[in-house]
């Protein structure tokens, strides 16, 4: 089957799950910027959140450019996905409303984890579809940023019960590795 549907699904569960998102940010009720003040970790958490998504939005068009057609594998491995990013919003907002504290800074951290693992679950049955020689098999290669970020994410959880804010500092750390451009598939594709 084709995979236009799948992208199509795939864009707007997104869309909805940055929504989401924002409007948990509660409009503030006093007038001055010290208003402002109690916000500011809802919105750090939330522009963290915001650009986990971005890349995973940015990564899921470029894997999807590189494949033909899809199977039901496929569009389960990518419904798995969608699970874990939906639960993005809950865990930004418990964390951002907490101040960064252990246990939600630990479960923000296990919900990155866990998005991570099912993105390589998706990139390996997209590969298992299309073939080792495919396009994105030679793109991805040994995916060594992806393994790394998964270790990374572990780190942090455990870190988190030591010190909230370095394991966020682990996660920024990963969003900057990813954020970096990687052009494993559009070098593929042109090639």
């Amino acid at each position: 089957m084709g995979k236009g549907r799948l992208e199509a699904f795939s864009d707007g569960v997104i869309a909805i799950i940055i929504t989401i998102m924002v409007l948990e940010i509660k409009v503030p009720h006093g007038t001055d910027l010290a208003a402002l003040r109690p916000l500011i970790p809802i919105f750090l958490s939330y522009v963290l959140s915001f650009i986990y998504i971005g890349i995973y939005w940015n990564n899921h068009h470029h894997l999807l450019q590189s494949i033909r057609h899809v199977n039901g594998r496929i569009l389960w491995a990518n419904l798995h996905l969608l699970f874990w990013l939906s639960l993005i919003p809950f865990v930004t907002g418990w964390m951002g409303e907490n101040q960064f504290a252990s246990i939600p800074a630990a479960l923000y951290g296990t919900v990155l984890m866990l998005n991570a693992i099912a993105y390589f679950i998706l990139t390996r049955t997209l590969i298992s579809h299309h073939g080792n020689d495919s396009t994105l098999a030679i793109a991805v290669g040994k995916d060594f940023k992806g393994k790394v970020s998964v270790v990374i994410y572990a780190v942090a959880i455990a870190l988190a019960f030591v010190n909230s804010w370095l394991a966020c500092a682990l996660y920024i750390l990963v969003a900057v590795m990813w954020l970096i451009p990687d052009r494993r598939i559009e070098k593929t594709l042109t090639s």
